[in-house]
């Protein structure tokens, strides 16, 4: 483990504000062996070929299968715990002509999958509905208020997605106004299983699925996968189209980017750069985009913000109607509306986020916590979260952002830092609690205002006592250390072809030592606050961005040695397309 990141020079001035681990991952003895065969097998270098090894790929068929993803690679949607009562249940309703109500969260995730399932639905039925529970009134999950409204419109079955494995008192109460539920969940199982006509989720401990790590729209999937299977309908037709929600579901909610997540994310990018739904062509316009091809990060980045900001400043349903909406004018309309309610959340964001940070700032122990508790009365519940990942960001410390609600208490958000778990932390609270729930990073909680300060004072003293030193560094794990004249096209080619990356296949991140400005280092961005590098090892150049790190452009200007840690991505200037650094990490070199 090197320790970088917050080094100083010889003046003392710090050059970074925050301070990352990097760590190397080396090959084992026999896990050299392997990248060495492998490389001879496959004609590549054999720094591309450890990078398939770090991801247990170890043979020129295995290899293949990640580099070229097939639909054949999916699993059958059969083998989930459920799936042949769901698929029967659901072939019921759609004979006997009965009202469904599709039923999901409010996030990209669940608004994914209410559009997935309706807009699959729809080529076939059209006795359907759909529902969003608002998220300040209802809360996460099924609500009494949306089987209510199941009821007031006479429907007799809900497919619940991305929520419901949780709510086994909401099933109950539908299942006695004679209305049927399927849950298409994701999330651990947790105390009683709810009455359902089916429950699907891999992660039941007694679920054979082979894939344990799909998300809610992928659940929603398989059961329109199994019904279309059962059915005889074509997949190119039905399903293929459906890919898209897929992509974006699995982009924005963090789930494992391997096996069959990765096969229908690939499938899903490649329908989106080729066939993008009206909807999403009406957004995709909207961010400036449209026409561009369109990757993982874009849509982490760019497409699963805006339909989050619905649901955190209106209401979810109107990223259900932009995603279902077969009418361009009426889909540029909504994405407009979306564009809004983003401004709006970026603008409460970043009003709260300074809020928050003078608050911290304002206290004269905060510089010796383990722990960032603000809290803002009026602040505006629906970017907490996001505040509270900030606020994480800028001090790599457990966080909570809390503000007041409409019945009397204080609520928020909870984000951790690598390794801890938030979770037990807030548990130790449990007595000072209304409620809270979550998981190891990151959890939400309500209290009654009176114990807001005994709650941060125990909170720090928990992490104080639990958190270790390794705890409060952020890590940069890093592939491979490479010297310049191993970038080349080909190399490239290898991380091309291990797209998308995401968790459990990240992005890979090199360091390159010793490099010194070549001409044309410089700050840029509106307030000098980015860095365009242009370095050299003496006999090869590169160059780079890096946000955020404009207060390095003097000291490489100055012809100081630095070691950088990046990863590689494809750049385009006046039609001239070269690879450049994104980069992670600058530090002084090493002294020899």
């Amino acid at each position: 483990m090197e320790g970088c990141g917050q080094r100083t020079c010889e003046d003392g001035v710090r050059l970074n504000s925050v301070k990352y681990s990097w760590q190397i991952q080396t090959l084992s003895d026999e896990q050299q062996a392997v990248r060495d065969r492998l490389a001879e097998q496959l004609h590549i270098a054999p720094i591309a070929a450890g990078l398939l090894v770090r991801r247990g790929i170890t043979t020129p068929e295995a290899a293949s299968a990640f580099v070229h993803p097939s639909l054949d690679q999916l699993h059958d949607p059969m083998l989930m715990l459920g799936m042949r009562e769901a698929e029967a249940r659901l072939t019921k309703a759609v004979e006997q002509g009965e009202k469904i109500l599709i039923y999901g969260d409010y996030d990209v995730d669940g608004t994914t999958a209410v559009a997935l399932m309706y807009r699959f639905l729809s080529t076939f039925y059209t006795n359907i509905d759909y529902y969003i529970p608002d998220r300040y009134t209802e809360g996460y999950g099924i609500s009494f208020r949306g089987v209510d409204y199941a009821q007031e419109q006479g429907c007799t079955l809900i497919i619940a997605l991305d929520c419901g494995i949780k709510s086994a008192d909401k099933v109950a109460y539908a299942l006695q106004r004679g209305i049927d539920f399927i849950i298409c969940d994701h999330h651990l199982p947790g105390g009683e299983t709810p009455q359902a006509v089916a429950v699907l989720d891999s992660k039941q401990a007694d679920d054979p699925y082979p894939f344990k790590d799909l998300s809610g729209c992928g659940v929603g999937f398989k059961l329109a996968q199994a019904y279309a299977q059962t059915h005889k309908l074509s997949f190119e037709t039905y399903l293929t189209p459906l890919l898209e929600l897929l992509a974006m579901s699995i982009a924005s909610d963090i789930v494992p980017l391997v096996g069959e997540n990765r096969v229908l994310a690939y499938f899903g990018i490649r329908q989106i750069n080729m066939h993008p739904s009206v909807g999403l062509q009406g957004l995709l316009k909207m961010t400036g985009w449209e026409g561009q091809p369109v990757n993982i990060s874009d849509l982490v980045y760019r497409i699963g913000p805006r339909l989050n900001a619905c649901g955190r400043i209106k209401s979810g349903r109107a990223a259900v109607e932009l995603l279902i909406s077969n009418d361009a004018t009426v889909a540029t309309e909504i994405a407009q509306t979306i564009e809004a309610f983003n401004s709006e959340r970026k603008e409460k964001d970043e009003t709260i986020t300074q809020e928050a940070l003078h608050q911290l700032e304002a206290d004269p122990e905060h510089p010796n916590k383990h722990t960032n508790v603000a809290y803002g009365a009026t602040w505006h519940r629906g970017v907490l979260g996001i505040v509270a990942s900030r606020l994480t960001e800028t001090y790599y410390r457990p966080t909570i952002v809390l503000a007041d609600t409409d019945d009397g208490l204080i609520a928020g958000s909870a984000r951790s830092v690598g390794g801890f778990d938030i979770y037990s932390a807030i548990d130790s609270c449990r007595d000072l609690l209304t409620n809270f729930g979550g998981h190891v990073f990151a959890a939400g909680l309500s209290m009654l205002p009176q114990n807001l300060p005994e709650f941060k004072r125990r909170f720090e003293e928990y992490v104080a006592a639990h958190i270790t030193d390794e705890q409060q560094v952020p890590v940069l794990r890093v592939e491979e250390e490479l010297q310049l004249q191993n970038i080349n096209k080909q190399f490239y080619n290898v991380l091309r072809h291990m797209e998308p990356f995401g968790p459990d296949n990240p992005h890979p991140k090199f360091v390159t030592r010793g490099l010194i400005n070549n001409r044309y280092t410089k700050r840029v961005g509106k307030t000098g606050e980015h860095l365009r590098l242009d370095l050299t090892d003496r006999s090869v150049a590169i160059t780079g961005i890096a946000f955020g790190m404009g207060d390095m452009a003097m000291y490489i200007q100055n012809g100081n040695a630095v070691d950088v840690c990046y990863s590689l991505e494809q750049n385009t200037y006046n039609g001239i397309t070269s690879l450049q650094m994104k980069v992670e990490d600058i530090v002084p070199a090493e002294k020899p």
